[in-house]
């Protein structure tokens, strides 16, 4: 007897995720996800589909991705998977380029807004004078 993978209909995905079903809708065809159809055309998500929503929904609602970024760091993601266990990666390997320019776009903010800060400090000075 074969065994059948649990699924969900859109409806029951878009309330384990705290979605509405257009967004699932939207992702599939962002993402080029393919589901699985029943012969009526109705829609069947497996654990591993949910899993792939819940990680779109986690990069770009609580990480900030873009949908272009987030695309990107699921092929990452899904590349690096691919990497034989037996390989050995130092930590230090781990920093690329993108981590980089990541860090200088941090450091460059985080000048903006000690200086917003240091503006912010001078009127607040000022304020005070007048009163």
């Amino acid at each position: 007897m074969k065994m059948r993978k649990k699924t969900f209909r859109i409806g029951e995905l878009a309330k384990k995720l705290l979605l509405e079903r257009f967004v699932i809708r939207f992702w599939e065809k962002e993402f080029c996800l393919k589901t699985d159809r029943s012969h009526g055309g109705q829609r069947f998500y497996t654990e591993d589909d949910y899993n792939l929503f819940l990680m779109i929904k986690d990069l770009l609602y609580n990480r900030g991705f873009t949908i272009v970024g987030a695309k990107q760091e699921i092929a990452h993601i899904k590349k690096r998977k691919k990497i034989p266990s037996d390989q050995n990666i130092i930590g230090s390997q781990k920093t690329t380029f993108e981590n980089k320019v990541l860090i200088d776009t941090l450091k460059k903010e985080k000048a903006l807004l000690e200086k917003k800060v240091l503006i912010l400090q001078q009127q607040l000075l000022k304020l005070r004078e007048l009163l």
